[in-house]
Formats: C-alpha cells, sequence, structure tokens
C-alpha cells in the first residue's frame, strides 16, 4: 500500500480536527496568541506571573517561535498537499507533531531547563525535514524556498537557545516571516484578487499583475538583502536606506494588485490591508535607523509582528478554514470583527511605541488585539471539529 493511500484512508478515519493541519494548528497558535499576551500584560504592568521564561524575552519568543510557528505549520501542511498532489500529513502523525508543539509551549513555561529547550526546539525542525520531504516526494521544486525559509526559522530557533544572540535570532525569525509573506502573499493576494474580480469588474481584473513577475522577485531580493542588513547591522545609515527602499518597493507592488476593487469583500481586502502593513513596517524600521530620535525602532517593529504578522495571519486563517472545511467563502460578522479587532490592536500598539510606550495605549492595544484571536477561536471552532457539510 503506497503511502499516499495509507494517509488518505487514515484521515477519513480520524477525529475531524487531526484531517488537516490548519484545524489543530491555527486554533492552537490562536489560542495561545490570545492568552499569551494578556499574561504579557500583566507582568508588564507589573504583577508577577508564576511562570519561568516570562518577561519580554520570553513573550518575544512565545509569539516569534510558538504562535508564529503554530501558523506556519499549519499554512505549510495544508498548502503543500494542493503544491504536490500528496495526501496530507493527518491522523496520529499530524496528532504527534502538534502534541511535540504544544509540549514546547507546556516545558518551556513550566519546566524551563535543557530538556524542555531540546523539545521546544524540536518542533521547527521536524516541521523543515516534513516540508523537505513532502515536496522532495512530490518533486515540486518550485518551493523550495518556502522549504529552506521554514528550515532557516528552525535554525533561528536553535540559535535563540544555544548562543547569545537572542535579540538576533528573534530579528531574524521576523526577517523570515516577511519574506514568506512577501512570497507567498505575492502569489495568492493577485490570483485571488484576479479570481474574485473576473465576472464581476472585468477592467479591474485586467488590471491586476500577474503573480511573481520580474518586478515582483526584485522586491523579494531587496527585501532579503534588507533584512539581512536588517539583522547583521542594524544601527548603519545604509540599512536604514535599504529598508526604506523596500518599502517604497513593496508599497508600489501592492498597489499594483488593485485592492481598492476589492472593497465589498473583506475576505480580499483583509488580504491586501494585512500586506499593506509591510511597507509600512519596512519604513518606519528604516525611519528608525536613519532617525532614531524622532522614531522608536520598537515602532517599525511592532508594525511588522502586531500588523503584518497579526493581520496577515488572521486573513488567511479565516479564507483557508472557511475554504477548506467546504464553507462558502464569505466573511460573518464575526470575521469582520476578527479583523477590526486585529488592526486596531496593531494600530493603538504602534501608536503607544511612538508615544514612548503610553501604558493605556499599549494595554488597548493589546486588548483589541488578542480579542482578535480568542474571537477566531469561538467562531471557528465549530467548524474545525466538525466535519465537512454534506452536499445535497
Amino acid at each position: 500500500m503506497s503511502d499516499g493511500v495509507d494517509r488518505g484512508a487514515q484521515r477519513r478515519r480520524s477525529w475531524p480536527v487531526f484531517q488537516n493541519a490548519f484545524r489543530p494548528f491555527f486554533l492552537g497558535g490562536a489560542a495561545w496568541a490570545g492568552l499569551l499576551v494578556p499574561l504579557w500584560l500583566v507582568e508588564y504592568l507589573g504583577l508577577p506571573l508564576p511562570f519561568a521564561g516570562s518577561g519580554v524575552s520570553g513573550h518575544a519568543h512565545e509569539m516569534v517561535f510558538g504562535f508564529l510557528s503554530a501558523i506556519v505549520c499549519g499554512f505549510a501542511l495544508t498548502a503543500i498537499p494542493n503544491w504536490t498532489g500528496r495526501a496530507p500529513v493527518a491522523g496520529w502523525r499530524l496528532a504527534l507533531l502538534f502534541g511535540l508543539w504544544g509540549l514546547g509551549r507546556i516545558t518551556g513555561l513550566m519546566l524551563p531547563g535543557p530538556v524542555a529547550t531540546l523539545i521546544d526546539a524540536a518542533f521547527l525542525i521536524v516541521l523543515a525535514a516534513v516540508v523537505f520531504r513532502e515536496i522532495g516526494a512530490g518533486r515540486n521544486w518550485r518551493n523550495l524556498p518556502v522549504a529552506g525559509l521554514i528550515a532557516i526559522y528552525a535554525l533561528a530557533h536553535v540559535a535563540y537557545h544555544w548562543s547569545p544572540t537572542g535579540t538576533q535570532a528573534i530579528k531574524g525569525a521576523l526577517a523570515v516571516a516577511c519574506i514568506l509573506i512577501a512570497l507567498i502573499g505575492g502569489r495568492i493576494v493577485p490570483s485571488f484578487t484576479r479570481n474574485w474580480l473576473a465576472g464581476r469588474d472585468n477592467e479591474a481584473a485586467s488590471r491586476v499583475v500577474p503573480p511573481m513577475m520580474a518586478y515582483d522577485k526584485l522586491s523579494i531580493g531587496l527585501l532579503a538583502v534588507a533584512l539581512v542588513a536588517w539583522v547583521l547591522w542594524p544601527a548603519h545609515l545604509l540599512t536604514g536606506g535599504l529598508l526604506l527602499l523596500a518599502g517604497i518597493i513593496h508599497c508600489y507592488r501592492l498597489l499594483r494588485w488593485q485592492g481598492g476593487a476589492t472593497l465589498l469583500e473583506p475576505l480580499m481586502w483583509s488580504l491586501h490591508l494585512g500586506y499593506a502593513w509591510l511597507p509600512a513596517g519596512l519604513v518606519m524600521l528604516g525611519a528608525g535607523v536613519i532617525g532614531p530620535t524622532f522614531i522608536s525602532a520598537s515602532a517599525g517593529l511592532h508594525a511588522i509582528s502586531a500588523g503584518l504578522i497579526g493581520s496577515m495571519t488572521l486573513a488567511v486563517m479565516t479564507r483557508a478554514s472557511l475554504g477548506h472545511t467546504g464553507r462558502q467563502r464569505r466573511a460573518n460578522t464575526a470575521t469582520l470583527w476578527i479583523y477590526g479587532l486585529v488592526h486596531l490592536g496593531a494600530v493603538l500598539r504602534v501608536a503607544a511605541a511612538l508615544m514612548a510606550n503610553d501604558p493605556v495605549l499599549l494595554a488597548t492595544g493589546a486588548i483589541l488585539w488578542s480579542a482578535a484571536f480568542l474571537l477566531f477561536v469561538l467562531a471557528y471552532a465549530p467548524m474545525m471539529f466538525g466535519a465537512r457539510p454534506v452536499k445535497t
């Protein structure tokens, strides 16, 4: 019996939540983001928590290597079967992988030490190995860069634990996230936009530039150079200039996708608005390098983390969850609230950074941002745990 046939049968026999990677990992990652930020906020405001590995460093680690790693895993292992034609990782294999992720979260907070570190670092290493295996077995060489970026992400996690460069490792992981969003977002946003506009506004659809043209490849290359410079030489004026240039180029890249024509469909404009945080964050990072007395480096950092990563993950999670569970791709009231809360929370968090971490703005932004992820859990959990609707 082939691996694909075996996996297919195993998937059909599995509990629905372990039939696709997006189900447990989107729910787990969203729940972790929704709970982690309020816990950090309580500690930030002066109330100690009975957890190890907390504080600013622990908060950054769990957001970048805890929450984000779950979303990356859920997306990658859901998308790869579409890329390769292979059956998805499901059933007990998926349950073990999710368990490894969850164990890393628990041990890191409750039982810190060498064993917890090994468990925590193992998850992304295993994920990278699985991604390489699936892409290689499917001979889907076009998506090897995605596997390579996940491998770099895993190495950044190892560097965080086993070297004195924790800050650089966090920045390296954020850089990988930006490039993944630029790469994958650069495929799905124009493609989804053109498909949605077809038949509704053919003129606007014809103006949507196809994905991954020469300009797009140039913009991703420049982005990679600028982010590498940001990680290695964060205070150099050339780094600031590269970040500003990359921000301008990605702003124009976004405009070529005709996002203004998608305002009637939240599942569409959420992708455009989410991507808009990339050029905004790059410009803020660059301005912070060139004029640190005028703009805090934290503003650009949170534009990338809370703005770009927060909003793009929710935009992709909502759309993918609806489509892959057999629902109609249409945003309901809860989904609209999710989008509004995450963007407003990110705006307030960036504003707080621009105003010396004003506690009212910081707390309000953190609560709203977290509420978006908790609302995702409440609104989407029933479809994640349930079977696909039977078509009649």
